[in-house]
């Protein structure tokens, strides 16, 4: 059985909410991620830019860092959420020279993939050419108490 590897990327400061950029995100969690790509590409929100760029990072770095070869096809958005990031405390001029505050919030956004490893079509044959051997010296040997009978 193929193992399974695991890889994360993390978008800190999205200039979005995080209740917004939540939506979104819940829009792929558990997919594969050739599924996510595509929702997230057609999904018309602000923060699904930023979403595929982080589901994008995590499955180049599953690809690239991990020491062997993973299957494109078996890649899943394993966990996927949504914090709050830095607030910035601003201030909208007001009549008779006030300042009202205000905050601009961003978001966080953290992406974990898996992948299997690809079977090797070597070790396939290796495995069928072992059962035809162990089948063949199954044989031999019920030939052999046939001839000692």
């Amino acid at each position: 059985m193929a193992e399974t590897y695991f890889a994360h990327a993390y978008e800190k400061g999205v200039d979005s909410q995080p209740r917004k950029t939540n939506i979104v995100a819940s829009l792929v969690r558990d997919r594969y991620v050739a599924d996510a790509v595509v929702i997230l590409e057609h999904t018309p929100r602000r923060a699904a830019r930023a979403v595929l760029k982080a589901v994008e990072s995590a499955n180049a770095n599953l690809l690239n860092n991990s020491k062997v070869s993973i299957d494109p096809k078996t890649i899943r958005i394993a966990r996927i959420f949504v914090t709050s990031g830095t607030r910035m405390r601003r201030y909208k001029p007001a009549s008779r020279g006030r300042a009202l505050p205000f905050e601009k919030i961003s978001s966080n956004i953290f992406v974990e993939v898996a992948g299997e490893e690809k079977v090797k079509k070597a070790s396939a044959e290796k495995k069928t050419a072992e059962k035809s051997a162990s089948d063949s010296s199954d044989k031999a040997e019920v030939k052999a108490k046939k001839e000692k009978k």
